[in-house]
């Protein structure tokens, strides 16, 4: 199984287009220790031929043009691609926004929960999707779904938040942020990507217990890192967002699981483990985590 590290950023990207934060203009400025990075999205495949995107962030176009594997290959038809199929954990803008890069009579299979597909149905723009060319599936969850080329996924609920957007529409968040579980058929190897993450309870542990791969939720470092830094007034766990530090924090919550790689992503422009040379990145690479970066890729 491959896998690819398409964006590893949080919404708005790494710099943001509207942030003067620190860290933005220091990457701006090329400062040494920092990269740029596009918003959230993963490329897998078990067989390098045919793929799966985990979210569409609204940077796709541009991080397929840098993906050689993405590209309609050689003999493949005026239209073709490679990619398959697109998996939603959410309904985030930043997971959702890159579907309108998918047009053009762009074929493949959108899985995502009932709620998700609800809210895309709502917003006309989505009908550029050809409904000739496009299956909308509904993602069963705790039930393993075979995509293309022995890949194998199993959806399953944690504990999040409702997109932005779709606030006060529902009284209920249930099946609005989703996890994954990635595997190959006839391989014991697994992988977890979880780019939202509010909680870690002792059933998400023991589900992650032994995991080969964890990918996991790095928006924020502390919870209150953008109230601090005065570029908002929410708290990562207003955000639906579990901070990697602190003992209520994911590092703490995770320490015990056994996974054998443990990766965060979908990381915040705000949060000091993008610079690779600050006190903080130093505690996560020695509690055992990586950072992810773009263009990041990892074989099972």
């Amino acid at each position: 199984m491959i896998i690819k590290m398409l964006g590893s950023a949080a919404g708005g990207g790494f710099p943001q287009a509207n942030c003067n934060c620190r860290n933005c203009a220091d990457v701006r400025r090329h400062v040494p220790g920092l990269q740029p990075r596009t918003q959230s999205s993963l490329a897998v495949s078990a067989d390098g031929r045919c793929w799966t995107l985990l979210n569409a962030s609204p940077d796709l176009r541009q991080q397929i043009a840098v993906t050689p594997q993405l590209w309609p290959q050689v003999g493949g038809g005026l239209r073709s691609s490679p990619i398959t199929a697109v998996v939603l954990s959410n309904g985030d803008v930043d997971h959702v926004g890159g579907l309108l890069s998918l047009r053009e009579g762009f074929a493949f299979t959108l899985h995502a929960s009932a709620r998700v597909h609800a809210a895309l149905a709502a917003n006309s723009i989505f009908n550029v999707l050809d409904a000739r060319a496009v299956e909308r599936a509904v993602l069963p969850v705790g039930r393993p779904v075979e995509l293309g080329g022995g890949l194998l996924m199993e959806a399953f609920a944690v504990g999040g938040k409702v997109a932005l957007y779709l606030e006060g529409k529902s009284d209920t968040d249930d099946g609005d942020t989703l996890g994954v579980k990635l595997s190959q058929l006839g391989s014991g190897a697994s992988a977890f990507y979880i780019p939202a993450c509010a909680t870690v309870d002792v059933c998400l542990a023991a589900r992650l217990r032994g995991a080969t791969l964890l990918l996991f939720d790095g928006t924020l470092y502390t919870d209150d890192e953008m109230v601090l830094q005065g570029l908002s007034g929410k708290t990562g766990r207003r955000m639906g967002h579990l901070s990697i530090a602190g003992p209520q924090g994911s590092m703490a919550a995770l320490a015990g699981i056994g996974a054998k790689r443990k990766v965060f992503v979908h990381i915040n422009n705000s949060n000091p483990v993008l610079r690779e040379d600050s006190p903080e990145r130093r505690v996560v690479e020695r509690a055992g985590w990586e950072v992810a970066h773009d263009g990041m890729e990892i074989e099972l």
